[in-house]
């Protein structure tokens, strides 16, 4: 049996101090502001031979798992392994990896120019006309595979449908999860891929940064998410960032009753971008006006939980100490037990989704390795009163791990750290 635990055991590769501007709170000036300049201009993209490595460790993990095929549709693998971007739909397309040679492809006929602008041209498109069920098609490709009764996996991305259809048309193929050579491949970033992310955590950071100066009484989340958005945008990419005030702070992923900013509110972003198709996950926290005693307590425990968490990740530990390392600095400040006041797991895999496995969280007894990439974002939320969250993204080092894009919080109102 194929399971998530396997799949890096088989794919493993062995700015002065902060201030808020007491200014009226100007988008257009923001988006003119001389110091946001392009960072992505000379970004170098992925290459043919990026893919094709890809590609070739996506065979190397089917041979080891005895799989020999694996169907990919939509979503992020499908961009990961073969450059080709298309929506998921009702009707059944995608490519078929398989381990003899290069990947087939199956596709709606009048879509078929469409696929082509797409699909290298040494690589073989199958279409079906829209009478048709698609799944015979696919078990066709199996079959002159020499697989007709083999091991196909199906991406985790994949409608339901498609793996429903291919147990009623081709009931002699054995469908199995194809997570484990997806994130086999993706769990561990190449050199390139962290420079990438390296460059998407900094720029929203940056971003996070420019919005914060435009801080004013009587502001709305909207307003700060704009100025972010065009910050993130003069820097050459497209970006957010989810502004909550007051006492909305104290829900992990906001609240939907409208505020606006007043002196002494916590002031809680998150959000981030991408950068070649690679993401950046970022929460920062800061007071609007003079934090009281209470709110620079919480922050200063929050933040230590988080140097907890990355102090502790290096390779061979479990995914399950780094969330127990830092939940136990909350818990023995007094915000206990267990997820009473840090709701949430600590962190989540990150790549070309914002969220993906593996997951920093109880139980999950994965081993790091080198060039894993999480997000480190522990919490304590008080309803009624505020929450305090800190977020940045780590990569696991050979002996240790380190914050991807720098700029780490290191105080209530250094949110960006020393320049």
């Amino acid at each position: 049996m194929i399971s998530r635990r396997s799949f890096l055991k088989v794919g493993g590769l062995t700015v002065s101090s902060f201030g808020f501007a007491n200014g009226m709170f100007n988008h257009s000036a923001l988006a003119q502001d001389a110091k946001l300049q392009n960072m992505v201009a000379g970004v170098k993209p992925l290459t043919p031979e990026d893919y094709e490595a890809r590609l070739e460790q996506a065979r190397k993990l089917m041979a080891k798992m005895k799989m020999d095929a694996l169907f990919v549709s939509g979503g992020s693998d499908l961009g990961y392994f073969t450059n080709v971007s298309w929506f998921l739909s009702e009707r059944t397309f995608g490519g078929i990896i398989n381990r003899k040679g290069k990947t087939i492809w199956v596709w709606p006929a009048f879509e078929a120019e469409s696929a082509r602008e797409m699909i290298p041209k040494d690589q073989e498109l199958r279409t079906w006309e829209e009478h048709e069920k698609p799944f015979q098609l696919i078990g066709g490709v199996m079959k002159d595979l020499g697989a007709a009764s083999g091991r196909l996996g199906i991406a985790p991305a994949t409608r339901s449908f498609v793996g429903f259809g291919l147990k009623k048309e081709v009931p002699g193929l054995e469908l199995v999860n194809g997570a484990v050579i997806s994130e086999g491949c993706r769990g561990i970033k190449s050199p390139k891929e962290l420079s990438y992310m390296d460059l998407a955590n900094k720029i929203t950071k940056l971003a996070y940064k420019e919005g914060f100066k435009q801080l004013k009484e009587g502001m709305t989340p909207r307003d700060l998410s704009s100025a972010i958005s065009a910050a993130h945008q003069q820097m050459g990419v497209r970006g957010s960032g989810g502004p909550q005030f007051g006492p909305s702070t104290a829900f992990p992923h906001g609240s939907r009753v409208p505020r606006t900013l007043h002196e002494g509110d916590v002031v809680m972003v998150d959000g981030g971008c991408s950068v070649e198709g690679f993401q950046s996950d970022v929460t920062r926290t800061v007071v609007f006006g003079k934090p009281t005693d209470k709110q620079k307590t919480v922050w200063d425990i929050v933040k230590k939980a988080q140097t907890a968490a990355l102090k502790a990740a290096r390779p061979g530990v479990a995914c399950e100490d780094i969330d127990r390392a830092a939940r136990k600095v909350v818990e023995d400040a007094g915000y206990g037990p267990g997820y009473k006041y840090f709701s949430h797991r600590l962190g989540h895999g990150i790549g070309m989704d914002g969220h993906e496995y593996p997951y920093l969280v109880k139980g999950n007894k994965l081993k790091l390795q080198p060039g894993m990439t999480f997000s480190d974002e522990p919490g304590i939320y008080i309803y009624g009163e505020f929450g305090i969250r800190h977020e940045d993204c780590f990569v696991v080092t050979d002996d240790g791990a380190r914050y991807l894009g720098g700029m780490e919080a290191t105080a209530i109102d250094k949110p960006f750290g020393e320049e």
